[in-house]
């Protein structure tokens, strides 16, 4: 019933011009991305990492919020065509908000439609150019598309944000992002 409710709010004309401005997170980001690259090993990274998702995943509203995490328990169930339905909602209604596109980029990611995951990234970057996620979620899509510099690029862009996180070993000798000539 609960569902129904917020499918019915979400399909009125007058709520999709509704959604509240996403939060400005950015300070918070700021000072979690210095913790992430100030922690002396990977578990105080990984603190820092947890941390930075609790930002992105605060949405704008409860609408908003339901909508969120019903397509995180979607994913989770491994429902990817009612996720992808769900974040595509979110989108709809809060075209704004940053992690509507990088959920819905990540279950395109998941189905590989890597160009559809690569556009639905590059709005949530726009949105929120620190977004972690987001930039490491690009730096495998543009690698499963083949375009490899890009990727690396991507990938350290992401890294001097948050150093920790597991893609890192994409960059080590004879992982698929290493130094050229070193690939397995």
């Amino acid at each position: 019933m609960r569902y129904a409710i917020v499918a019915l709010l979400l399909s009125s004309p007058a709520l999709a011009e509704t959604c509240p401005t996403a939060p400005d997170i950015s300070v918070e980001l700021q000072a979690l991305i210095a913790d992430a690259n100030a922690a002396p090993d990977e578990r105080n990274g990984q603190v820092a990492s947890n941390q930075m998702w609790q930002l992105w995943l605060r949405a704008p509203d409860a609408a908003a919020q339901e909508v969120l995490d019903r397509g995180m328990r979607q994913r989770s169930s491994f429902d990817f065509a009612g996720a992808y339905d769900s974040f595509d909602t979110l989108v709809s209604y809060c075209p704004d908000y940053a992690e509507g596109y990088n959920q819905r980029a990540f279950i395109s990611f998941l189905r590989e439609d890597f160009s559809a995951a690569l556009g639905d990234l590059d709005r949530a970057l726009d949105l929120s150019p620190d977004h972690v996620g987001a930039q490491s979620g690009r730096a495998l899509t543009l690698m499963n598309l083949g375009r490899r510099d890009d990727a690396r690029a991507q990938l350290e862009k992401a890294l001097a944000n948050n150093p920790w996180l597991s893609e890192r070993h994409l960059l080590a000798d004879g992982a698929p992002l290493g130094p050229e000539g070193q690939e397995l």
